[in-house]
């Protein structure tokens, strides 16, 4: 376990390697927004990833209930991911979670909007081939293991980085998925923050207690 947490550590911590991690993260969040329209019968008009980590999934729809649901799945999108891959392996559904990974993966071209996006989209479903068509299965569980913990720790880091946005950065609150929620619903943005902290903290209790009853 120490050994997935570090190299965990090792990609969504240090910024050499959070600089190529962090765009599968962003990845990750916008497609929790897409997904989350989705389900609440909003229309996906296209998805865009840049270099700096930033993002944007357009999508249109009516009723107020598409703008909440798409608004908070953004953050924790990487958490509840995360959380979801290593309850796969801790139940024998590794490859099941890779291939189902995959596809989603692929499917994204569809929306993805700029060419950086598509390039991202297509590296990831790359590894996923990769590790589905040629690892063995226990490889494939400590992949997965060690990609669930790194997702796990780059939604703190975005939550971190959303906090600091509405505590010392507040001039870039228009960045800010509670900030908007707030525009749209009238709602404070410290209930969308803390919104966000409990179902990015539901699914890190779901990992921990995952791993201390292997």
């Amino acid at each position: 376990m120490l050994g997935i947490l570090a190299i965990a550590a090792t990609l969504s911590l240090p910024r050499v390697t959070w600089q190529f991690f962090g765009l599968f993260t962003t990845l990750v969040h916008e497609l929790g927004h897409a997904f989350a329209a989705v389900l609440t019968g909003r229309v996906v008009h296209g998805i865009r990833i840049r270099r700096n980590h930033s993002g944007d999934a357009v999508s249109s729809g009516r009723g107020v209930l598409g703008v909440v649901v798409s608004g908070v799945l953004g953050y924790p999108a990487p958490a509840v991911v995360g959380a979801a891959q290593l309850w796969s392996v801790f139940h024998g559904y590794s490859a099941v979670a890779l291939f189902t990974g995959g596809v989603v993966l692929v499917l994204t071209v569809l929306v993805i909007r700029n060419l950086f996006g598509v390039v991202v989209v297509l590296t990831s479903a790359g590894v996923s081939a990769v590790l589905w068509f040629y690892a063995s299965p226990e490889v494939q569980g400590y992949a997965l293991l060690v990609l669930g913990t790194a997702l796990l720790v780059g939604s703190l880091r975005g939550l971190a980085s959303v906090l600091a946005v509405h505590t010392r950065r507040r001039h870039r609150l228009q960045t800010s998925d509670a900030y908007l929620l707030y525009r749209r619903t009238g709602v404070p943005s410290p209930v969308w923050l803390a919104m966000f902290a409990a179902i990015i903290g539901a699914c890190i209790v779901v990992a921990v207690t995952g791993f201390l009853s292997r």
